[in-house]
């Protein structure tokens, strides 16, 4: 949210991992949240989600980008963690509403 106001201005050497980091953090935001909803939330283990999942996924790219096959890992990176995100999505609304 802060960055939708202050506008940071990105590097663009790190540009291309930005996408991927902001989708795995919020993989890991669904995850607590979830996590939360069951009554088995821990904040260490939602930090050290949260910074591996983003460090892991930005490596990936890293790697993929330096093998020449950075957008196919990067794709790849957005469909496992969106699985990862709508999953856990419906477990929270099935927590929510009882559904």
């Amino acid at each position: 949210m802060v960055g939708l106001f202050v506008r940071p201005e990105v590097p663009a050497v790190v540009e291309p991992y930005l996408p991927i980091a902001v989708v795995a953090a919020l993989d890991a935001v669904f995850g607590g949240l979830r996590a939360m909803l069951d009554g088995i939330f821990v904040d260490k283990v939602f930090v050290v989600s949260f910074l591996s999942n983003v460090v892991v996924a930005a490596l990936i790219v890293f790697l993929g980008d330096k093998l020449g096959v950075g957008a196919q890992l990067s794709t790849g990176v957005v469909v496992v963690l969106g699985i990862r995100i709508f999953s856990n999505a419906a477990a929270i609304r099935r927590h929510v509403f009882r559904a």
